[in-house]
């Protein structure tokens, strides 16, 4: 019996201990970049069109002529950027592309972006230069 009360007594006195919370860790956030985000902010406005619409085509969509393109945010591990396309019969859609640190890239149409959690396709910070003409 005294064996028993012992053993009881061990195990409550473990349970116990269980039940401490250990102080909360400081966990690092990684930030992985690829040269590919890298270079894309280094590009002229022509330059930056042309790699945009090649992302813009890449996904299965069209972009006739980029009039306007520029950084808008980081968002987790990826470069938001958004590009202004206009078309033959005059329409206009405005992309947001995710360029990732693998050099992927993602393309959404920025009239779904609302409510989703993403950032707004606002132009944060324009390239140098034109859109349509290399100087």
């Amino acid at each position: 019996m005294h064996r028993n009360l012992t053993i009881a007594v061990l195990a409550g006195l473990c349970l116990a201990g269980c039940d401490e919370t250990q102080p909360a860790q400081q966990q690092t956030k990684i930030k992985v970049r690829s040269a590919e985000q890298n270079r894309l902010h280094q590009l002229d406005a022509f330059n930056l069109a042309i790699g945009l619409k090649h992302a813009i085509y890449d996904a299965g969509y069209t972009c006739k002529r980029i009039t306007g393109a520029g950084f808008v945010a980081e968002w987790n591990n990826l470069d938001m950027w958004t590009a202004h396309c206009v078309y033959d019969n005059g329409s206009q859609r405005d992309w947001a592309i995710f360029a990732g640190p693998d050099g992927s890239a993602q393309v959404r149409d920025c009239k779904d972006v609302p409510g989703s959690g993403l950032p707004a396709c606002v132009i944060k910070v324009k390239p140098k230069g034109s859109f349509t003409e290399l100087k």
